[in-house]
């Protein structure tokens, strides 16, 4: 994400923004994301072809107005919000997923 501005597009009070969720049993959760330089943001988007181009066509998303989602967010001591940030790091894949180069030991001579 990028941390500068905080508010890459200014949203309206009452505008609806998509706001990308995590799906759990209890039902959805929204996503928080780090700037680059660790801070924490909430993060919407103005668009649904904005979103997909950042996220990918397979995250789901809700539509928020600016307040609710800072009313979400806050609670949660994130207090920065992020609209169409231009870039989105790759989630961090399981360890079982990585697969090790077999490297040969070497001995110091």
């Amino acid at each position: 994400m990028n941390s500068e501005p905080s508010e890459r597009v200014p949203a309206g009070r009452d505008e609806q923004l998509l706001v990308p969720v995590r799906s759990g049993p209890l039902g959805h959760t929204v996503r928080m994301f780090r700037t680059p330089l660790g801070d924490r943001t909430a993060v919407a988007f103005s668009s649904e072809a904005r979103l997909i181009a950042t996220l990918g066509p397979t995250q789901a998303w809700i539509l928020l107005a600016e307040p609710a989602l800072r009313a979400l967010a806050e609670p949660l001591g994130v207090n920065r919000l992020t609209v169409d940030p231009p870039f989105a790091a790759a989630a961090p894949r399981p360890l079982s997923e990585v697969r090790y180069a077999a490297v040969e030991p070497t001995l110091a001579r």
